[in-house]
């Protein structure tokens, strides 16, 4: 089997568990459990974990003498555990093992990314000569999403007796998974209760301390051979004992077949009585397995990238963890895009801007769960709303960081490990996700042409955030601008100017650009709907028409700062001082959180032309070049390619990239610039979790934006694919590091449209349907059309 398919370790090393853990984890869309070792319980190396999508729980703590109250996603009863040790017949008992015991010679972890199961295999091989083989095989079901399993196969080589095996379902869990946050209050599981069924089935319920989510795990073990077994039950766990005979050549099977349910399903039913049932009456093994890879089958024929070597290779492993964390099952839940996956712990499971970069690569291939997604920003919208009239403002002021309720869940301090101090944190100032929201929004209806919605939920959306940047902009009379204050832009490292007393910047030239857009795209919409739709969404955003009068004038007229011939990060940008990037890069290697590095010499970044991540530069990766003249013009503002080369260049050499998503964007814009130095980016993004470009942070939760962002990076960026109204328009650029691709997108009601690029050439085949032809415009504008069961080549002259 091509190893294109596999991601494997083949030795155990501690100090890279954590990372092999998050990369090797299973999931469904509902739930995950990260690619722990069942031996193992949480500790310094090992933390073994499970996610539901949705499920918060919100705790207070006491930090730096303040109360603080974090709403964290919910580490859930561990399903997993299996502990054994050996019981030979010429010897005492055994130690119970672990791939930390001093017996371990082989350790292999396999992750088949074709069929979403993960293999460990190890080899103990005691002082007497004894060895026993040990492998698990795990899955979390695709096709039902309530149920995973896990079959562990022992093989003893040179020796017999008997294996004792200790099946646990623990529920003695506490959110510890991020260093950082661990003076943090974490156990949120409550009123535990556990049982074992008289056919065999251990259950465990417990709820949520403050949310009241109430979940039910059971856990169904069957044995071959036959064994004597031996129950054990307290409040936090189930615990089954075997003791199986084992001879050579004859291999002992235990398998586990869990389910989970919590009170967040629909139709509402008891937790603990429908997860018993479900792993009572659920399949074998491998009939789990068989319809197990159906399933993926069908998502990877659906969502599936095929790039040659080894980009293709991780670009598969980055597709793979999307459709873990948001699969078509996501549609049919309440929850949003997490940052971190359902992987880990960091950013504590919280919503940010990080569909911006996920939903276009959704859109294209899984509308529906698009679609899902962005109603749950809807449902937040009465919570946008309030906060919004808090803050003395109109319309929709969404969250910097979401969870359940829509409330912004910001942390107001944050840890500094370099110096050990708490640090008040300013990041809920990011108004900007507003703007992302309404991107997405507009491009989800360009790419499905999905009227129903852009009419309905979209358009309130889109009209709210809008109504809120139509307020949040003031007159200046002296520039004859409007501008916006007091803002943080996507560069974390700049919360304030230097010596303030109050946090934010002026006139973030990204949060400007991007408010204006959203004004004109908003009045765009506005257009198109009937009459009493018009009516109903005035009246919703408590506004008349002649309101409308100043989102136009707004939209014309938003002040865009510029310096030394380049667009100024924000107000005042040009003002500050400039680092010695070169003394810092010798004395502490990696600058990427500079910040951090700063506050602990006593200093911060705000007084330095020094940035975390792109910010200017993202208005190259959400507009194309001839757009963002275009959206420029309409300010009245001259953006010619050169202007706009100069800034590229400018904050090139003064971004540090402390995020993964930097390196993304720097990537995508240089390949749109036909820049020489694009793949060195694009690469930084494509390794930035395998070989934790961050130090230590993938261990605790993969970065969702930066693998969905590398898959648009090929579908859309390489390939200048942009779904609209009028058509596909496909403008590739030249990246010989990317020759080649293929993947199968939905456009406007056709499914598994195939595009084929090569060199020079586009392939496209249309399946058969009952829809019009798929319009193309081709460079040059060259106008195509090709027909439902038709494939068709053209030839391409690629910038």
């Amino acid at each position: 089997m091509s190893t294109l398919w596999h991601w494997e370790y083949h030795r155990y090393d501690p100090k890279t568990e954590r990372l092999v853990e998050a990369l090797c984890t299973l999931g469904n869309g509902r739930f995950a459990s990260r690619g722990s070792a069942p031996e193992t319980s949480a500790d310094e190396i090992h933390y073994p974990a499970t996610y539901l999508a949705g499920c918060y729980n919100r705790l207070t703590s006491t930090i730096a003498g303040r109360t603080v109250s974090n709403e964290d996603m919910v580490r859930l009863p561990d399903w997993t555990a299996l502990r054994y040790r050996c019981l030979p017949d010429d010897a005492p008992p055994g130690d119970w093992l672990t791939p930390d015991h001093p017996s371990l010679r082989h350790c292999r972890v396999s992750l088949d990314l074709r069929t979403g199961t993960l293999t460990r295999h190890t080899l103990f091989h005691d002082a007497q000569g004894r060895r026993l083989g040990v492998t698990h095989t795990r899955l979390v079901h695709m096709g039902d999403p309530h149920l995973a399993a896990q079959r562990t196969v022992f093989t003893a080589y040179g020796w017999s007796g008997s294996i004792e095996v200790r099946c646990v379902l623990d529920g003695d869990v506490t959110n510890t998974g991020v260093n950082r946050y661990r003076a943090l209050a974490g156990r949120h599981l409550v009123e535990h209760r556990a049982g074992i069924e008289a056919e065999g089935t251990a259950w465990l319920s417990c709820m949520t301390s403050s949310s009241g989510v109430r979940i039910g795990l059971a856990v169904r073990t069957s044995a071959r051979p036959l064994a004597t077994v031996g129950n054990a039950c307290t409040a936090l766990a189930a615990t089954q004992t075997s003791v199986l005979p084992i001879r050579r050549a004859q291999p002992v099977v235990i398998v586990k077949t869990a389910a989970l349910c919590s009170s967040l399903d629909r139709p509402l039913d008891d937790p603990v009585r429908r997860s018993i049932d479900l792993a009572t009456h659920a399949p074998d093994f491998p009939s789990l397995l068989a319809s197990h890879r159906i399933a993926w089958q069908r998502l990877w024929s659906e969502g599936g990238l095929n790039v040659s070597g080894e980009t293709g290779r991780i670009l598969r492993l980055h597709a793979f963890h999307v459709l873990q964390t948001l699969s078509p099952h996501t549609s049919e839940l309440d929850a949003g895009v997490p940052a971190r996956g359902l992987h880990g712990e960091a950013y504590r499971g919280h919503v940010f801007w990080d569909e911006l970069f996920v939903l276009p690569y959704l859109a294209l291939h899984f509308p529906e769960t698009a679609r899902a997604l962005l109603m749950y920003r809807h449902r937040r919208l009465p919570a946008a709303k309030e906060a919004a009239r808090r803050a003395g403002a109109g319309g929709g002021m969404f969250p910097w960081q979401s969870g359940s309720s829509g409330a912004e869940e910001t942390q107001r301090l944050h840890l500094n490990p370099h110096s050990g101090r708490w640090l008040p944190d300013h990041s809920h100032l990011q108004h900007h996700v507003g703007s992302a929201i309404a991107w997405n929004v507009w491009q989800y209806g360009q790419a499905t042409g999905d009227t129903g919605f852009m009419h309905g939920s979209g358009a309130e959306l889109l009209l709210h955030i809008a109504r809120f940047w139509a307020g949040a902009a003031t007159w200046d009379a002296d520039l004859g601008r409007y501008r916006i204050r007091r803002v943080v832009g996507p560069d974390e490292y700049h919360d304030a100017y230097p010596d303030a007393v109050t946090p934010g910047i002026d006139d973030n030239a990204y949060t400007n650009v991007t408010a204006a857009w959203v004004l004109a795209r908003a009045l765009d919409l506005y257009e198109e709907l009937p009459a009493a739709r018009r009516a109903e969404l005035l009246a919703q955003l408590d506004c008349g028409a002649d309101a409308l009068e100043v989102w136009e004038d707004v939209s014309h007229r938003m002040y865009v700062p510029f310096h030394r011939d380049v667009i100024s990060q924000f107000h005042g940008y040009g003002d500050l001082a400039e680092l010695d990037w070169d003394k810092y890069r010798a004395r502490y290697h990696d600058i990427r959180r500079l910040d951090r590095i700063l506050e602990a010499e006593g200093d911060t970044p705000n007084r330095y032309q020094a940035s975390k991540q792109a910010d200017t530069l993202m208005l190259g990766y959400l507009y194309r070049p001839a757009e963002l003249a275009r959206l420029f013009a309409r300010l009245g503002y001259v953006l010619d390619d050169e202007l706009w080369a100069r800034t590229v260049a400018y904050y090139l050499r003064r971004t540090c990239h402390g995020s993964t998503l930097s390196s993304l964007v720097h990537g995508w814009v240089l390949a749109r610039q036909r820049g020489p130095d694009a793949w060195r980016y694009c690469q930084e993004a494509l390794l930035s979790d395998i070989a934790d470009v961050q130090g230590g942070t993938t261990g605790e939760g993969i970065h969702l934006g930066a693998m969905a962002g590398t898959l648009d990076l090929v579908e859309r960026g390489i390939t200048g694919l942009d779904p609209g109204i009028d058509g596909l328009r496909i403008d590739p650029v030249r990246f010989s590091e990317v020759p080649g691709s293929s993947f199968s997108l939905s456009y406007r009601g056709h499914r598994n449209i195939r595009l084929r690029f090569r060199p020079g050439r586009l392939g496209i085949t249309v399946p058969p349907s009952r829809l019009g032809p798929v319009p193309l415009v081709l460079p040059g504008n060259r106008q195509e059309r090709v027909a439902a069961g038709q494939e068709r080549w053209f030839r391409l002259r690629p910038g």
